[in-house]
């Protein structure tokens, strides 16, 4: 109701204001024959100076006077069909008025009836948490997901391919606690597109691997999950993704997937906070990098964040990190002290810059205090160390990473 008040209050001003410009006069303005009377008025006057100073004569005097009252009455015809005039004008103006407010009010009114959501509820921020909530809890199972997919073209695989998969299948179910037999399974049943099939043998395989389970498994089950599911994530595939993150907090493709099931539920903007950390701590070539990097824009909007786009983060090391590694540090040893000490400086700076600049991933930063510390620099480590633990202030999982470069540079 509120709305409503406020939206008739901004039309009605707005009318007004309209009607004000139609009907509004300026108090100096005139009509013209108002000045020609007091013009002709001054001219009989100066004709009567005239002739008592001699300077016209009589007859001439008499001329010019009846000329003269001639235009006064003239003036004063204009200046009465003037008035009349201007009644009948502020009749039409007011009329013209009445009918801009009808199309004011209509046109805002049908606008507003096309295009915006009449009968719709306040939704303040709380509300709306709340609500995605509740959409979380009561969405789709996996198996109502699945029978919205439409049916998967069949995949050729050729002939001897199929008839392994028969005997494969025989295999694992003589021997389901068979853990190879279960992941040859899981991979082969994914590639033929029986993603129901590959999910259970995943999930027989995080069975039989127990207490030596990685974040991995728990990752590739839900993976299965979310891909016969229609990329939807469902309660199953999310149980599956915390187990994984509980695992390895810092696992990017379990976060992306957790990113896209807030999503899913009416939170983007608990989507981009995720998806931003990944996006700054994933490779380039990472399989998710593109897909975050064509919608992470449109998620900052809902977020409330004016966005910048990071620059990619490259991999220059076997293990996905930037900075010397410790293979680098080993392959150093065998130049002489000044080559040694060269190669180090000039991957360290480089990895330095970059964080000082873009920010990295936990190991990174750990990688670089290490680093520092392998040198003999530990006032530059110490620095290094004190800025990461403001940046991970409020990710205690991360800081503890970091943590580890600082133990190994001395620092903890």
């Amino acid at each position: 109701m509120i709305f409503w008040i406020a939206a008739a209050a901004l039309a009605l001003v707005t009318t007004g204001l309209f009607a004000l410009a139609l009907m509004r006069r300026s108090e100096d303005e005139e009509h013209p024959a108002a000045y020609d009377l007091q013009v002709y008025r001054d001219q009989l006057k100066e004709v009567d100076k005239d002739q008592a100073r001699g300077v016209i004569a009589a007859e001439d005097a008499t001329r010019m006077k009846t000329e003269i009252s001639r235009r006064i009455l003239a003036a004063d015809a204009q200046m009465q069909n003037a008035e009349t005039g201007e009644t009948a004008g502020g009749r039409k103006t007011v009329a013209v008025a009445f009918v801009l407010a009808l199309v004011v009010f209509g046109s805002s009114f049908g606008l507003y009836y096309k295009l915006g959501a009449p009968g719709y509820r306040d939704m303040p921020l709380q509300d709306r948490a709340a609500e995605a909530q509740l959409r979380r809890e009561n969405r789709d199972s996996q198996s109502v997901a699945e029978t919205k997919v439409p049916p998967r073209p069949a995949v050729d695989a050729g002939e001897e391919f199929l008839e392994l998969m028969t005997k494969l299948r025989a295999a694992v179910a003589d021997n389901p606690n068979d853990l190879q037999g279960q992941e040859l399974l899981a991979r082969n049943e994914a590639n033929l597109g029986n993603m129901p099939a590959a999910y259970a043998a995943q999930a027989k395989v995080i069975e039989i691997k127990g207490t030596d389970v990685t974040a991995g498994d728990y990752v590739l089950h839900a993976n299965l999950l979310i891909s016969a599911a229609g990329d939807y994530v469902s309660p199953e595939a999310e149980q599956s993704l915390k187990k994984a993150l509980e695992l390895d907090p810092f696992n990017n493709l379990g976060r992306y997937y957790m990113g896209l099931m807030m999503w899913q539920t009416g939170r983007p903007d608990a989507t981009f906070r995720i998806w931003d950390q990944v996006l700054r701590q994933s490779p380039n070539d990472a399989p998710w990098v593109p897909s975050i990097r064509n919608t992470i824009t449109e998620l900052a909007w809902y977020a409330g964040v004016d966005y910048k786009m990071p620059a990619p983060v490259p991999t220059h090391s076997p293990d996905g990190l930037s900075g010397p590694s410790a293979e680098d540090m080993q392959a150093a040893g065998e130049l002489d002290v000044e080559d040694r000490q060269a190669m180090i400086q000039g991957m360290v700076d480089q990895l330095s810059d970059r964080l000082a600049t873009e920010g990295g991933t936990p190991q990174e930063w750990a990688r670089l205090i290490g680093a520092y510390g392998v040198m003999g620099n530990t006032e530059r480590a110490q620095v290094i160390w004190d800025e990461a633990q403001q940046v991970f202030a409020n990710v205690p999982e991360a800081l503890e990473v970091v943590r580890a470069g600082a133990a190994q540079a001395g620092l903890e």
